[in-house]
């Protein structure tokens, strides 16, 4: 029971936190800014998007709330940690770049 109470205060500790992050600021348009650091600026909110819905179902199954289902929950669990693991991906990707150009000579 002691146990259960902890992770009911995890996760409503972990959804406070996440509803912290900053809402989407704008949507990228075909007209917009097409930069790379747009581009990075746009998939990070994508990312913290995700992990907002994976926190939110996952907290509405903790909390027994009627409308959550267990498949949804486990699906929006999985998206977050793929969005994640793609975003690291991509952020090694991007640093291995910079070395390698850092390393050419002029």
């Amino acid at each position: 029971m002691n146990t259960a109470l902890g992770a009911v205060n995890a996760y409503s500790a972990a959804s406070k936190s996440v509803s912290q992050l900053p809402a989407k600021a704008q949507e990228i348009t075909p007209s917009a800014d097409n930069s790379f650091a747009s581009m990075v600026s746009q998939v990070a909110t994508d990312v913290a998007e995700t992990g907002k819905a994976g926190e939110q179902a996952s907290m509405a199954f903790a909390t027994g709330q009627p409308t959550a289902n267990m498949v949804e929950m486990v699906t929006a669990v999985a998206e977050t940690e793929l969005a994640l693991q793609t975003m690291v991906s991509v952020r090694d990707r991007v640093i291995s770049a910079y070395e390698e150009i850092m390393r050419m000579p002029i």
